[in-house]
């Protein structure tokens, strides 16, 4: 007669399941103890009862095989991240992809290009954009010819009152030249009645030197001078 599949279920009876605990707690260590003989093979066994007493058995010592777990269990977790990161920059640059086609084509259009199978409405949509692009570049346009205006202005009124305080100091160096006291060198203006009288009496010298002088002899022929 063929034995049916028995239910595993917890054990209401304390003493049966304390027998039981103990008997397949032996078998388990057992089972740990051949297999890390015959297979060579680094095992932890750790077992704790309802009551909370601990039951162990480690191959080479449980705490270089729980270091050493939990090494792998960090790798492995880094392993699993790394994978998911991998794919989802595989589905991020899907994306990115998918958008550049999409600005590409819309570049094409907004530059005149591909309109062949755009409907109506996509065109009117096409121009709307293109009305608002155009009132923004002019707006922007206008705010940066105020800005240079402001600027230049601000520039001029600087140079302006640099150049007034210029023409202030050149002022200023201008009078104290005129208020500045004759030198040894300078030449008392003459009278004008001393004048008079040295140009009167150059003249005179100039006349006397102009004025024949007489003397003994006489150009001509000898009867003439006898006569005479």
């Amino acid at each position: 007669m063929v034995r049916g599949k028995t239910q595993l279920r917890r054990i209401e009876n304390d003493t049966s399941r304390q027998v039981t605990f103990s008997k397949r707690r032996s078998g388990l260590l057992k089972k740990a103890y051949e297999l890390s003989v015959l297979c060579d093979a680094e095992l932890a066994l750790m077992i704790f009862s309802s009551r909370g007493k601990l039951y162990e058995f480690s191959s080479s010592g449980m705490a270089r095989t729980i270091e050493r777990y939990q090494k792998r269990s960090k790798d492995r977790e880094a392993g699993t991240k790394s994978a998911a990161n991998d794919q989802h920059m595989k589905l991020d640059a899907a994306e990115m992809s998918k958008k550049i086609e999409l600005l590409d084509e819309s570049k094409r259009r907004l530059l005149g290009e591909g309109l062949d199978a755009c409907s109506i409405e996509e065109l009117q949509s096409i121009e709307n954009q293109l009305d608002k692009s155009l009132a923004k570049i002019r707006a922007k346009r206008n705010q940066l010819l105020r800005e240079k205006i402001d600027r230049l202005k601000l520039e001029g009124k600087k140079l302006l009152e640099e150049n007034q305080q210029l023409r202030q100091k050149m002022e200023e160096n201008g009078t104290v030249s005129e208020c500045s006291p004759k030198g040894p060198s300078s030449v008392e203006p003459r009278q004008p009645s001393e004048a008079l009288e040295e140009e009167e009496e150059e003249e005179e010298e100039e006349d006397e030197g102009n004025e024949d002088v007489e003397t003994d002899l006489f150009i001509g022929p000898p009867k003439r001078r006898l006569s005479s």
